[in-house]
């Protein structure tokens, strides 16, 4: 599944980030007692997180060059 961020604006992304930090921090909660299910289904969450931090700055970065 490739997700693109680049088409979203600045509130969207953060909310997208708020979200995908819960979706990790359940994660982490329901596989601590067991055995890991599916170790991948982490491994994308945080990928996509980092992604979405990625754009979150390269828009600051751009709006920053606009004021200057």
């Amino acid at each position: 599944m490739a997700t693109t961020f680049t088409g979203k604006d600045l509130s969207e992304l953060k909310k997208l980030l708020s979200d995908k930090r819960e979706a990790l921090r359940t994660f982490r909660f329901q596989s601590a007692g067991t055995h890991a299910r599916n170790v991948r289904e982490g491994r994308s969450i945080r990928k996509e997180i980092a992604q979405i931090m990625t754009e979150i700055r390269s828009q600051e970065i751009a709006s920053e060059k606009k004021s200057a």
